[in-house]
């Protein structure tokens, strides 16, 4: 199963009066564990920064001045996604924000159903807590002491083991479970003991055996190996 846990930073809350996005991160899971691949761009708004925006992620127009429009990566980003589900913190916001710069683009909207909310998923889990990926990093005891500022990628990383803690912590076992046990069944079904019919020859030589008790007696006679030599 794939997964593609995102993120974005923008100039400001809404599309429809103009705000942009500025950074996308996005981080790839199969069965819920992260591969390596990340998607990450910064991107030039072709606009002012307000003071506010730049206070969050501490992107500055100059910085952004050189950075590809959005349209120029649009490939490689539905690329990156395809037809995968997509983790998000606040959905709604991320979501609104992509389909508006898909408009832009020319680019056909992602639907809302491939969307999954983290913060929903929080508010359901943990009613009346704080949901705020912070909030879940200190819940989870997630290490967030590089998030400084808000950043597309690095929040996407957090989120991805955030979002593992939400769905139950748990290890994926790539759908082998029900096969190991049935393999096992047949192999305790099918399992015949049988006897040696003649026991197998020491290796160890008379010397070796008599080195080897005295080693024994020196550990005392509440150790392992003294034990197993009263049985043997």
């Amino acid at each position: 199963m794939r997964e593609i846990v995102l993120d974005t930073e923008t100039t400001g809350l809404d599309p429809g009066t103009g705000d942009k996005i500025v950074e996308i991160g996005a981080v790839e899971l199969w069965n819920h564990l992260p591969t390596g691949k990340t998607f990450h761009k910064y991107l030039n708004p072709e606009r002012n920064m307000p003071e506010e925006a730049q206070a969050v992620h501490g992107l500055t127009e100059d910085f952004l001045r050189d950075k590809p429009l959005f349209s120029q990566i649009v490939d490689d980003f539905l690329r990156f996604i395809k037809d995968s589900k997509l983790i998000i913190h606040n959905a709604s916001f991320d979501m609104k924000f992509i389909n508006a710069e898909l408009e832009l683009a020319k680019k056909s909207k992602l639907s809302g159903d491939i969307a999954i909310d983290t913060l929903s998923i929080a508010r359901k889990k943990f009613p009346g807590s704080p949901a705020s990926l912070d909030a879940l990093c200190r819940r989870f005891n997630i290490d967030n002491s590089a998030r400084t500022l808000h950043g597309a990628l690095l929040d996407s990383e957090i989120l991805a083991e955030v979002y593992l803690e939400l769905i139950g912590g748990r290890q994926p076992d790539f759908g082998l479970s029900d096969i190991n046990t049935n393999d096992n069944k047949k192999l305790e079904e099918n399992r015949q003991t049988t006897k040696r019919p003649e026991p197998l020859k020491k290796r160890l030589t008379e010397e070796e055996e008599k080195a080897h008790s005295v080693f024994v007696k020196k550990l005392g006679e509440n150790s392992v190996w003294h034990k197993i030599s009263l049985k043997n």
